[in-house]
């Protein structure tokens, strides 16, 4: 930077005028061309034009960088984030540097038409022939029979039987703006491809599936829902992947039968949705036995002993085969196993996004990051020493455990700031625990 001087200012004014530190305005600038020159070593290009940095905090001496380094794997990843710590410590009046991980919010995920949606909820399988859609409709039914607003998406353009099972039909009708209706299946909400055409399979692939599938979903006009429900198709095909991709899941609910190979293949499938930070509510256990109507005898339907135990996840219910469940399902009128199921579903994604902190913890979800290292000075020199600090935050909060030392008397290093302890209580929240010394 160039440097502007009074020509009539003594010698000692000047002096004066060169001690003063840089203004965040300032130091961004300098701040933003120590990084120009750390380079994307996949893209030979610097970290701006690769487009790895979104944003640059300055406060008062202390930077952080907002990266999204999710394309590299953890070697590459730390790499450049050392490289770009390097670079900004290196710029003068710079006390403090982190990285942090950049995280998309909840409302970025959403498209128009899941605006007012609070949960999606996907219901999956690895296989065929398991009673997916069964357990999908009567899971929705459920809800929405236990007072919830509830939608029913048919995900499975290859064979959409949603529309069978609950004797619903089209056409389907437009809002004022164009966007497809959901027709009603009793209080439950309901679209599907299968409403759109004349029930034969559709012969889509790749683009054209993830095209159709991406503007039914994101059109439809769902409204207020508390829970929205996707019946996906088995296995993890194009449909799955861009699913996974493009839609927020809140949760998903696995489907599977007691046949060995249908509950190793679930296994491997939970692995996938758990990659893709999406919360396994739980497994459905279906045509888990048989209750003779004429003695009473139960059977097992499968010779499957205890397959359950490599899953890894809580089994929501062992459903029974059951007649009843071949009727059609509406809320408020469904058999008893499947209004439990419905319940036990509702707990848990309750739980899982449910948060045990104090009132007073400091949450900084959704806060820009240029606001972040004062709201948590603001925060911790309230607290007193010997008491709790709690942290909420929507990224990482691990590097904040060196401005917390910075800020605190007599600590010089960060690993004296004990205990500090960080957890991700879901896809989308981190909390910090620690004292303060």
């Amino acid at each position: 930077m160039s440097e502007h001087t009074d020509p009539d200012a003594t010698p000692d004014d000047r002096d004066g005028i060169d001690d003063q530190p840089p203004d965040d305005a300032e130091l961004t600038e300098e701040v933003e061309a120590a990084l120009r020159q750390v380079r994307d070593p996949e893209v030979g290009k610097d970290v701006f034009e690769a487009g790895l940095v979104s944003d640059v905090a300055v406060s008062e001496g202390a930077v952080t960088v907002v990266a999204d380094l999710s394309d590299f794997d953890p070697q590459g990843g730390e790499q450049v984030t050392n490289a770009m710590l390097r670079a900004v410590s290196e710029v003068p009046d710079v006390d403090h540097a982190h990285v942090e991980q950049a995280t998309p919010g909840v409302d970025e995920d959403r498209s128009p038409g899941l605006a007012d949606v609070d949960r999606v909820i996907a219901v999956a399988s690895a296989k065929g022939g398991v009673g997916k859609t069964t357990v999908a409709t009567h899971l929705a039914c459920a809800m929405a029979g236990a007072g919830l607003g509830v939608g029913l998406f048919d995900a499975d353009i290859h064979g959409p039987n949603v529309p069978g099972i609950l004797e619903v039909d089209g056409p389907v009708y437009s809002d004022d703006e164009g966007n497809p209706l959901p027709v009603e299946a009793g209080d439950l909400d309901v679209m599907s491809v299968g409403l759109m055409q004349d029930g034969a399979p559709l012969a889509w692939r790749g683009a054209m599936a993830h095209d159709a599938l991406s503007e039914l979903f994101e059109d439809t006009a769902w409204g207020d829902l508390d829970t929205l429900v996707v019946d996906l198709p088995p296995g993890t095909g194009d449909v799955v992947l861009t699913t996974l991709q493009e839609v927020h899941l809140d949760g998903v609910v696995f489907v599977t039968t007691p046949f060995h190979a249908a509950v190793s293949d679930t296994a491997r499938s939970l692995d996938l949705f758990r990659d893709n930070d999406v919360p396994v509510v739980g497994v459905t256990v279906n045509m888990a036995g048989f209750t003779c109507p004429t003695c009473g005898d139960e059977h097992d339907l499968f010779e499957h002993g205890d397959p359950f135990d490599g899953l890894d996840a809580p089994v929501l219910a062992e459903l029974d085969f059951d007649p009843a469940v071949q009727g059609t399902p509406r809320p408020g009128e469904l058999p008893e196993q499947m209004q439990e199921l419905g319940e036990e579903a509702h707990d848990r994604v309750e739980e899982i996004w449910a948060l045990d902190v104090p009132d007073d913890a400091l949450d900084l979800r959704g806060v820009p990051a240029d606001d972040r290292h004062g709201r948590v000075r603001e925060a911790f020199d309230a607290t007193e020493p010997g008491d709790p600090f709690v942290l909420v935050s929507d990224r990482d909060p691990t590097p904040v455990r060196s401005f917390i030392a910075t800020l605190s008397t007599g600590v010089d290093d960060p690993s004296e700031v004990s205990p500090f302890d960080v957890e991700r209580a879901n896809p989308e929240t981190w909390v910090l625990r620690t004292v303060r010394p």
